[in-house]
């Protein structure tokens, strides 16, 4: 009776979680969010367990699934640790100050918001795993780091940003390597 009391107070919270999370989400309106939350409500209901931890691949399962997805990928073993490190190709988007930059400051406005949801829409898709802008007011701007297979699908996502479209901003892409898992400090 007191486990299926705590699972019913877990699943209780995890729903009020979600909710509260979906209601802070910015909106894009593309229907990307809704077929977003479709699969994770069709997962939900199949779903009738509590997981208390992340699943966790092995290194082979993670190699795997990285390289039939076109991944570049690398390893070595960390002599410290003795652990298998698993290097993945990424690639860093530059953003750079382009050639038309004399939009006023509702067109800038404009811009800036659609750029915002840009990035935030590439975020959700897992097409970009971190974004920020620089604070030197030099001629590199931001920086995007795209966690995509190839430099082409990483010029394209990175080239649909509506700065970019309206030539405020260019990029430049440079491949990058970085330890698969591992956080920012």
């Amino acid at each position: 009776m007191n486990k299926a009391l705590t699972i019913l107070i877990i699943a209780i919270f995890l729903i009020a979680c979600k909710d509260e999370s979906k209601a802070a989400m910015p909106e894009i309106n593309d229907g990307t969010t809704e077929a977003i939350d479709k699969v994770t409500d069709s997962i939900a209901e199949t779903t009738n367990e509590v997981i208390d931890e992340p699943i966790k691949k092995t290194t082979k399962e993670l190699k795997e699934e990285l390289t039939s997805k076109g991944f570049q990928i690398f390893e070595y073993v960390d002599k410290k640790t003795q652990d298998t490190v698993i290097m993945q190709q990424y690639f860093m988007a530059f953003l750079k100050s382009g050639p038309i930059r004399g939009q006023n400051e509702e067109e800038s406005a404009l811009l800036q918001e659609q750029h915002l949801a840009h990035l935030s829409k590439m975020y959700e898709l897992g097409y970009a795993d971190i974004s920020g802008p620089f604070d030197d007011d030099g001629d590199i701007r931001g920086v995007t780091i795209y966690n995509v297979p190839t430099q082409k699908m990483a010029d394209s996502l990175a080239n649909s940003d509506p700065m970019v479209k309206a030539g405020r901003l260019i990029i430049e892409i440079h491949p990058w390597w970085a330890a698969k898992g591992f956080p920012l400090r």
